[in-house]
Order: C-alpha cells, then structure tokens, then sequence
C-alpha cells in the first residue's frame, strides 16, 4: 500500500480527495433515503386507504409524510401537489452530482498522471532517461490510472445503486400525488 501511495507521488491528494468525497457523500445519502425517512411502508398502507389525517400524523417528518401534510393544510390543485413533491424528490436527489463529477474526474486524474508520469521519463537535455527515472515515471502512470479507475468504478456503482433508489422512492412518492388528487 505504501508503494501504491508514493508512486503516486502528487497525484495521490486529488485522488484522495475524491475518493473522501465521494465515500461522504455516498454514506450521507444511504442514510438518508432509508424507506422510514421518505414514505414507511405504514405510511402508505394508510394513504391507500385513504386514512391521509392518520399517515400525516404518524409520519409527520416523512418526505411521504410533508406531502399530505401540504396536501391537506393547503388543498392545492393537482399541478402544486406535484411540484411541492417535485420539491421532495429534489431533495432526495441533493449531492448526487458529486458522485457522478467522480466517477468522471478520477479517471482523467489518473490519465493525467498518465501523461506526466511519461513526460517526466524525459530529460530537458533530450537524452535518454536512466533507470531511476525510467522507473519513477511509468510507476507514475501505471499508479495514478490505476487508483482513478479503482476510485470511479466503486463510486459508479454506489451512484447507480442510488440512483435506482431515488427512481423507485420517486414512484412510490407519485403514487401518493396520485392519491391526493384522486381524493
């Protein structure tokens, strides 16, 4: 692992970085679009029974929840129940856009490193490098495409994985907008 990291050389803090930032970001949204925190599975029972007083109470910090709170506070057309959901589904998706920047970023971090690990094997004089040098750079360029591609596939798939998630939260959220409505 030290090799890893000191053949790196530089490149290793942006990298770094990114792999910190997406694991954050990554965590904090696991956290929050756990089912408890967007629409209980009780939450919906009660609303397709039409009990919508009973879900509001009993979920009152649920994404489902604020929903028909607004739903039953406000009474709004159609239209303003679906954007104030919009709104939940914004925040659903909230920091989402780190994990995707990642998974392109490190990798042209890595190529980055790539380039310059190639440029440094050349000396200004013109001449040919020596072994030392020869080592240093293509460890350079092997190390850092290594770590940007071994950074941005774990977080590509957490990001799907997440994805996917605010996708099948997001249907369940419009079934509860289609019930409102149809109230």
């Amino acid at each position: 692992m030290q090799t890893i990291i000191e053949g790196a050389g530089w490149f290793i803090w942006p990298l770094g970085f990114c792999s910190v930032l997406a694991m954050a970001v990554i965590f904090e949204r696991m956290i929050a679009l756990r089912e408890s925190r967007i629409l209980p599975r009780k939450a919906l029972e009660l609303i397709l029974a039409g009990d919508f007083e009973a879900a509001a109470k009993a979920f009152p910090k649920s994404a489902g929840g604020r929903i028909v709170d607004f739903a039953l506070r406000e009474k709004p057309d159609a239209a303003a129940l679906t954007a104030f959901a919009r709104i939940e589904v914004s925040r659903m998706e909230r920091g989402m856009f780190i994990p995707e920047s990642i998974v392109s970023i490190a990798p042209l971090i890595g190529l980055f490193g790539t380039v310059y690990g190639l440029y440094i094997l050349f000396p200004e004089d013109g001449g040919m490098p020596d072994q030392q040098m020869l080592v240093r750079g293509v460890g350079l360029a092997l190390t850092t495409t290594m770590l940007g591609l071994l950074i941005a596939m774990p977080v590509l798939l957490a990001n799907n994985f997440i994805m996917r998630r605010i996708e099948v939260l997001s249907a369940r959220l419009a079934l509860v907008v289609e019930r409102l409505n149809n109230n």
